[in-house]
């Protein structure tokens, strides 16, 4: 969205290691709780939520806001928004899941939330790419969550069935190949969420293990592709992640 405003140098990123436990100083910025991320104000306010961020983001950085202008687009842009918090819950438990017999019920879940995105544009604009004309602020929500859920691609071997699902397909697509989308790649995706695919939250560690997949180093690049195995043992090493 920065770079879209022509401000990517506007807002000051620090990266925070997740693997370990919190710097008190951070802790106390964020009165106790963990979540990620955080918007810190040059007066010492924080914001958290990602969408909060970024729409107060919209609002103070830059001349021009990437909302939707007219009211009844701003209202659609809305209503397509409406789907995140299930889309979002429905990839991460289905990821997070380790009984290969309700594998059925997640993926259903997943489905049933990207039925919904496709029938929304559809309904809004049934020939077009993205949302409206362009890449927008809806692109900008559902872009990240459409990389992250890369991860049941590699250990879930998901695929939207082509009946159905060929609008949200398309938009998809579309997302993932925009210029500003390229901050992160299949690849990475797949490598440090190995963890998550076995079902620990973050830091969790298997039996065994000594290093989380999400660690910064070894970095991400120089390790080899995970075991794509999921439901149960064997488990890979910190060796056979390349992580040590």
């Amino acid at each position: 969205m920065l770079a879209m405003k022509g401000m990517a140098e506007a807002v000051d990123f620090n990266v925070v290691d997740i693997t370990k436990p919190r710097d008190p100083a951070l802790l106390a910025k964020m009165k106790g709780t963990t979540a990620l991320p955080a918007l810190e104000l040059p007066d010492g306010r924080i914001l958290k939520e990602s969408l909060i961020i970024l729409e107060y983001l919209d609002l103070t950085i830059g001349t021009a806001s990437i909302r939707q202008p007219d009211p009844w687009r701003r209202a659609l842009e809305a209503s397509l928004l409406r789907h995140e918090p299930a889309f979002t819950a429905a990839g991460y438990g289905m990821i997070l899941n380790q009984d290969r017999d309700k594998r059925a019920d997640f993926s259903e879940r997943l489905m049933a939330a990207y039925r919904g995105l496709d029938q929304d544009l559809n309904d809004i604009n049934p020939s077009g790419d993205f949302l409206f004309e362009s890449f927008g602020f809806a692109e900008v929500v559902f872009t990240p969550l459409f990389q992250r859920f890369w991860f049941l691609d590699y250990y879930e071997d998901f695929i939207l069935p082509d009946r159905g699902f060929g609008r949200v397909q398309r938009w998809k697509d579309a997302c993932l190949k925009a210029p500003m989308a390229q901050q992160v790649c299949f690849e990475e995706i797949a490598k440090l969420y190995y963890d998550y695919a076995q079902g620990l939250g973050t830091g969790g560690l298997l039996p065994g293990r000594k290093v989380s997949s999400l660690v910064f180093e070894p970095n991400w690049q120089t390790r080899p592709m995970p075991p794509r195995h999921k439901y149960g043992p064997p488990y890979a090493s910190d060796e056979d992640l390349g992580l040590l």
